[in-house]
């Protein structure tokens, strides 16, 4: 029996006057034990509800009176436990990291709240009307995060005019959903370049159904990369098409990277995370995961790791030590994806080739068997020889020491020169747009 137990049921016994019977030890231990139970059961529940007021407490919502004076100011004090897998879903797991910077609570992300931002409020009622109270028929796309649903809204600079946008709705996943939803919203809040898919504005009201987090983007109505590289696609993307995607994709790391006063890490760089406008110009999509690259004076920042099989760079993946040269991997893998037309990872292959890095090995050695990796659903012509280029450019992103691999400035570099020397784009390679309905079931997560 504890000391203070002991001590009150001898006190009980020295006081005269007391009409009752003391009870028995073991009645008396268990009534602890169950008054315990439920003190650490309220306790735990107060801690998830702390935890989700620390993920909150970085996003400051407008309650103002005009619209038109909505200027949203945030930053962000988030973490993630997320964990590298193999598909487009992300599922929570275990840091690899014990000195992670996302256990010991400090904010991936600077503080914004010096950083205006242009973002739109909807309302909740507003995005129901729009998607017909989220009717299936206007669901184009579902993955990790939620549903995705395309729809129409009005324009808020000119109210005759509509804007073609895609809804995407927080899934039931709790506070890891959170997080990713406020990581997007504050990174797409203050970053805006023609290579990044624009972030419309965002949605965060309380309904019947519970909480509500949605995100509204410009629509990109022709899918994903992945879409139009998968075996499935009804036109495969003819090579100048490619090299276009490389190069526009490379614009879109190196702003992350070198554009602004700040580094941002996408972590999760893939050819279903890069997303296609009408008129074929690539941007990067998916802000989920991205953190702020290492402060100044540090090599890299410690974190889980999170990603996709097959993008994420070696050493990321061994120590947990993240930098802008994870990314770099990631691009060279893509590189390799574009030339190939293989996924990274794919195990209705056979075993041999079921790692795309470990299939084109001995290939690109030699020159005279290069081909044989080519996607053999295009006609190359002679546009292998800039495919060979660009191989080049990605046998450097896949150096195995991250130090040794280029900045992606340097990157972007070399493939603007190939791009340059290769023949011009011809509008009859475009591919046919007639009857191909984007897949977005891994572009819109």
């Amino acid at each position: 029996m504890p000391p203070f137990t002991r001590f009150t049921f001898k006190a009980r016994l020295c006081l005269p006057g007391l009409g009752f019977l003391v009870p028995p030890a073991q009645d008396l231990r268990l009534v602890l034990h169950a008054a315990l139970e439920f003190l650490l059961s309220h306790l735990r529940s107060l801690k998830r509800f702390w935890n989700l007021l620390v993920a909150m407490k970085c996003f400051y919502f407008y309650f103002g009176k005009k619209k038109d004076e909505l200027k949203s100011k945030k930053s962000i004090s988030i973490h993630s436990n997320s964990t590298l897998t193999s598909s487009n879903t992300r599922t929570s797991g275990s840091s690899i990291s014990n000195t992670s910077t996302e256990s010991t609570g400090r904010s991936p992300f600077p503080c914004f709240t010096q950083r205006s931002t242009n973002l739109r409020l909807f309302s909740l009622s507003e995005l129901k009307t729009a998607t017909k109270n989220f009717n299936r028929e206007a669901k184009i796309g579902e993955g990790g995060f939620g549903c995705v649903y395309k729809c129409v809204v009005k324009s808020s600079e000119d109210p005759q005019r509509k804007l073609d946008v895609a809804v995407k709705q927080l899934g039931k996943r709790g506070l890891q959903g959170h997080k990713e939803w406020v990581t997007e919203v504050n990174v797409l809040g203050v970053v805006e370049h023609s290579n990044l898919v624009k972030l419309v504005g965002y949605c965060a009201e309380d309904d019947e159904r519970g909480i509500q987090r949605l995100l509204v983007y410009e629509y990109m109505p022709n899918g994903s990369v992945e879409d139009h590289l998968s075996s499935r696609a009804e036109s495969p993307l003819p090579w100048a098409m490619r090299l276009k995607i490389a190069q526009d994709a490379a614009r879109g790391l190196t702003y992350l990277h070198e554009g602004m006063d700040f580094q941002i890490i996408f972590r999760d760089f893939k050819s279903s995370n890069i997303l296609l406008d009408g008129q074929w110009n690539a941007k990067l999509s998916d802000f989920g995961l991205a953190r702020l690259g290492p402060s100044e004076g540090l090599t890299h920042v410690s974190t889980a790791v999170v990603g996709t099989m097959g993008y994420a760079a070696p050493e990321y993946i061994r120590t947990g030590h993240l930098t802008s040269k994870s990314d770099v991997w990631g691009y060279g893998v893509f590189i390799y994806e574009l030339i190939t037309g293989r996924r990274p990872l794919d195990k209705n292959r056979p075993k041999n080739e079921q790692k795309l890095l470990d299939w084109i090995k001995p290939f690109t050695s030699d020159t005279k068997k290069f081909h044989q990796i080519l996607d053999p659903r295009i006609e190359w012509n002679s546009s292998h020889k800039s495919a060979q280029k660009l191989a080049a450019v990605a046998d450097r992103c896949l150096t195995r020491h991250p130090k040794q691999r280029p900045k992606m400035s340097e990157v972007l570099e070399m493939v603007n020169r190939i791009v340059d020397t290769s023949q011009e784009m011809s509008s009859s390679q475009l591919p046919k747009t007639k009857g191909l309905k984007p897949t977005v079931s891994t572009s819109w997560k």
